[in-house]
Order: structure tokens, then C-alpha cells, then sequence
């Protein structure tokens, strides 16, 4: 089953969430451009119940970000979540640690992960997140302070960074 987010303009970088009813699957990513907006596709009701916490997960994030920490993380079954390693171990604490407008150095992470000589590997573990956003690799930023690099690319890095600060920002006020 396939659960599509249309992009209306200009265009959101996940092409498409998958999965089944055992959990979520690779989000696949490939393009550059930042979502002004996005819309669902297709009938909710109709998807398999870790696609449609996907969908409502993902449409929280974008449109109110403040709901994301009340609604559950769709299931996720993917072999490199499901065995022990220290990218699992990366993601996970990522996952947990690293919460909505925040960032983290690679080295910083590495220390969380228990392993604080590890930040290359940190680097490894961030470009084989099979579940960008949602594991939200987009927050682990060089120690520098520069952004790094970026599987969807770094202009979309930049916008998710952005708009988790500006959403933040606006939470507090």
C-alpha cells in the first residue's frame, strides 16, 4: 500500500511513506525544494493503520508541530531498526533525545550513543536513516555550527531547520 502526500507548491521532498500493516518502511526522498503546503491523497480510512499514524504524524510536523509530541510514532519496521548496531543505537537516541527545534553536533551524538570517538559513524548512521523526519536526522549539525550534509539536500536541511525554530518560537511566544 502506498500513501502519497501531493505537493502543491513548491515541492515537499517525501515522495511517498510505505508500508503495511506490520509498520512504516523507507521514506524515499528525492527532492530539493521546501513544502509551502501539502495535501493528502487518496482515502485515510483506506490505509493500513501505521500508514495512517504516518499520514497524521507528517501532516502534524508540517502543519501544527506542537501535536506531534501527542501522537503515536507509526510502527517502524525496517531490518536496520530491528537488529543491534550502533546505528540503530544513533537513531534511536536521536529519536528520543533530539526533540523539535533542537540540534545536535554529530560528536555530541556520538557521546549519547555511547560511543564519543564515533562521529564519522554518527555520519554513516544519519545517511542510512531509512526514516527521514520523522527520525529526524536534520537536527545532527556540525560542531562548527554549519549544517552539514543531507540526504534530501541541504537547501530542504535548511528549511526543516528553520521551520522547527520558527514553530518553536512561535509555541513560546
Amino acid at each position: 500500500m502506498r500513501c502519497m502526500l501531493r505537493r502543491c507548491q513548491p515541492a515537499l521532498s517525501l515522495d511517498d511513506c510505505w508500508g503495511s500493516s506490520r509498520g512504516l518502511v523507507p521514506l524515499a526522498s528525492n527532492r530539493t525544494e521546501a513544502p509551502m503546503r501539502c495535501e493528502l491523497c487518496g482515502t485515510v480510512t483506506s490505509m493500513p493503520e501505521p500508514l495512517q499514524q504516518c499520514t497524521a504524524w507528517l501532516s502534524a510536523y508540517f502543519c501544527e508541530p506542537s501535536r506531534t509530541q501527542q501522537l503515536p510514532l507509526p510502527p517502524f519496521h525496517h531490518p536496520m531498526l530491528q537488529r543491534d548496531s550502533f546505528t540503530k543505537e544513533v537513531l534511536w537516541t536521536l529519536l528520543r533525545e533530539v526533540k523539535f527545534g533542537e540540534a545536535i553536533s554529530y560528536q555530541q551524538l556520538a557521546e549519547r550513543a555511547g560511543n564519543s570517538r564515533a562521529a564519522r559513524a554518527v555520519g554513516g548512521a544519519m545517511r542510512s536513516n531509512p526514516i527521514p523526519i520523522i527520525i529526524p536526522c536534520h537536527r545532527v549539525i556540525c560542531s562548527s555550527g554549519q549544517i552539514g550534509n543531507y540526504g534530501g539536500g541541504n537547501l530542504m536541511k535548511e528549511w526543516l531547520l528553520s521551520h522547527e525554530k520558527l514553530q518553536k518560537e512561535k509555541l513560546a511566544d
